[in-house]
């Protein structure tokens, strides 16, 4: 390995400053910064912006960096080709481990840069540069990934023949950057996906659109993401101008058949070196302008597609080679199938919320299972999470000044969380950083998005944890004092008229979007002929409390007999006649399962409870009845 030389001819590591750093007392190395170097006093050096020095073999500091270089929980130096926020994003997860990452990057100030073990200026496609990163880690004892899949291959293919650690495999990589190739790949391993065919002139593309009808989805192999490289044919004449678009059948083009798709949905999969695979929750994926705007984790959708989401997306990720983290990205259609679009071998847009709402980041777990830890809790801490892009909205100074003031607002939210990138140029749809908001449901933190896009009142923001209903305001004297608990433990809550028997469709929509709406319990008041909340219950997974609403003829007998009567599998909790004070206690116990707070509140409730009748029993012990009642 040839060390860095500075022209007084010394070994040294990078630094910007004028005079050759001291090293660190008893230390080997020295902080340093970046400064190009020259070679025999005529050939320059990659640009080099380090934090350890890279010295000259046999030399006794050598010696003493490897030695003590190792202080967190792996020997191994990580590079990273490309050094974007995905890259940044990977740096900062591996300080938490102390573990050093390298990047190899163009860009001096590269997002990732500021963060680096060390960063190499350089191109992580050009052969020659990304040989001599590489031949760097191998001397250190590194192992080679990457956060862009556009890298060269072949490099990649020769530098694993010569011992190189790369994960994933170089196999891996070159299936997944021509996507023609990828998806021939997936289609023999049995995934699920839309049809689609080569197309190499105007006879193959006027075939392609009468075999799979129109519109017809252009698509080029390679060098394709964010919406690029994608065209649509709308007809026949659209498919001359779509091919051009895409620079040409030279560039390499197939066709995919339309996927009727209502949702877009990806799965981040963790693939370790001893090939255990780890699954994230399935989120849904919102995209503007072809580029990922909102993430929701996890995705509203029935249990069963979450399943088949999962299972494709394993089975994907298991016929590929080497460790990782990768995000597959899937069509969830009408007919409710699970289509897979395309894999990325990295971490993701889809996965940026994981770093406040899972136990392990996909950052993390990506480290983890590059260098061979153990794979890290895939699972959501909290309840819902929404990732929102920040994508330049203008150019140049105008557009950071709309991001600055939508990360201000933003810092006001609670649960929410700002990354930013710190790019140095704006530009129109350019990702700029992104905001993770948790919270203990998807309608409160789409109540918080929706305040922080201004597309709502600041008021409205929060959304009910607890919906109070009943079917008529005649049950309102009884159900009042669900709400006077709520409001005393400061629970979010709605109060509303929906009756079984009048307004049956309000009752049917009010049951079936509790739960997307974030409602987490409902209260329901049974006056009358007592249906509703057996009704609801059969119609939400949200628990249903039933309060027995005494009535003029049958004294509220008809209507506690009503709820403890339901069928089985239609579960309805209930509480004492007219006793709603009570159900406003169990709703609260119950959000307190996930809510530590509430659970504090509620022991201090019954502390509460304990001391007044206390106080009562001291002050009859001491005055008798007589005075007691008296006063």
């Amino acid at each position: 390995m040839l060390g860095l030389m500075c022209e007084n001819g010394v070994f040294l590591p990078g630094t910007k400053a004028a005079a050759p750093p001291a090293l660190s007392p008893g230390r080997g190395w020295a902080s340093t910064s970046s400064v190009t170097f020259k070679l025999d006093n005529s050939k320059k050096l990659p640009l080099v912006s380090c934090k350890a020095s890279i010295d000259a073999p046999n030399s006794s500091i050598q010696s003493e960096n490897r030695a003590l270089v190792v202080q967190g929980v792996s020997e191994k130096i990580v590079g990273v080709l490309g050094g974007g926020q995905l890259g940044r994003m990977l740096c900062q997860a591996a300080s938490e481990m102390a573990i050093k990452v390298a990047i190899l990057d163009p860009s001096e100030n590269c997002p990732a840069s500021s963060f680096s073990h060390y960063h190499m200026v350089g191109s992580f496609d050009d052969s020659t540069t990304v040989e001599e990163f590489a031949k760097r880690l191998e001397f250190q004892c590194g192992v080679l990934t990457m956060e862009i899949e556009h890298v060269d291959v072949a490099t990649l293919d020769k530098l694993e023949q010569q011992g190189v650690d790369c994960q994933p495999k170089a196999s891996t990589i070159r299936i997944i950057q021509d996507k023609y190739l990828q998806k021939l790949h997936f289609s023999r391993h049995g995934i699920p996906l839309p049809e689609f065919m080569e197309i190499d002139n105007d006879e193959s593309a006027r075939s392609a659109g009468k075999l799979f009808g129109y519109p017809l989805m252009i698509k080029s192999k390679r060098l394709a993401y964010d919406g690029r490289g994608n065209a649509v044919a709308k007809c026949e004449e659209d498919l001359t101008s779509a091919v051009s678009a895409l620079g040409g059948y030279e560039r390499g083009l197939y066709v995919e058949k339309w996927a009727p798709f209502i949702k877009e949905l990806a799965v981040i999969v963790a693939r370790g070196r001893d090939n255990s695979v780890l699954c994230y929750p399935v989120v849904e994926t919102i995209h503007k302008e072809n580029i990922c705007h909102i993430v929701k984790a996890p995705a509203a959708v029935p249990w069963k597609v979450r399943k088949l989401a999962t299972d494709v997306a394993h089975k994907a990720v298991s016929s590929l080679e080497g460790a990782g983290v990768f995000a597959v990205e899937l069509f969830l259609t009408e007919a409710g199938e699970i289509l897979l679009n395309e894999v990325a071998p990295r971490p993701h847009n889809s996965g940026h919320h994981t770093i406040e709402s899972c136990y392990t980041s996909q950052y993390e777990q990506h480290l983890r299972a590059v260098i061979g830890l153990p794979l890290g809790d895939p699972s959501m801490k909290t309840p819902a999470a929404i990732m929102y892009n920040i994508l330049g909205e203008d150019e140049g100074e105008p557009g950071f000044r709309i991001a600055h003031e939508l990360m201000t607002r933003a810092l006001a939210l609670p649960g929410a969380s700002v990354h930013w990138y710190d790019k140095s140029a704006m530009k129109r749809q350019r990702k700029m950083g992104h905001i993770t908001i948790v919270g203990s449901s998807m309608g409160i933190v789409e109540g918080h998005l929706k305040s922080l896009l201004k597309e709502d009142n600041p008021d409205d923001a929060v959304s009910a944890r607890v919906g109070i209903i009943m079917g008529s305001d005649s049950d309102l004297p009884v159900m009042k004092d669900a709400s006077r608990i709520l409001n005393m433990f400061g629970v979010a809550h709605e109060v509303r008229i929906v009756s079984a028997h009048r307004t049956p469709d309000m009752m049917f929509s009010y049951a079936t979007s509790a739960w997307e709406r974030g409602i987490q319990v409902i209260i329901a008041g049974a006056g009358g002929a007592a249906h509703l909340p057996g009704m609801v219950a059969a119609l939400t997974p949200v628990p249903v409390i039933g309060v027995p609403v005494r009535g003029s003829s049958l004294d509220g007998m008809d209507s506690l007999l009503s709820i403890v009567q339901m069928p089985r599998g239609v579960p309805v909790a209930t509480v004492a006649i007219n006793n709603a004070t009570n159900a406003g206690l169990l709703a609260v116990r119950m959000l307190g399962v996930a809510d530590s707070d509430l659970t504090s509140r509620m022991a201090q409730y019954l502390e509460d409870a304990k001391n007044d009748v206390l106080v009562k029993a001291e002050r009859l012990h001491k005055d008798g009845w007589e005075a007691y009642l008296s006063k």
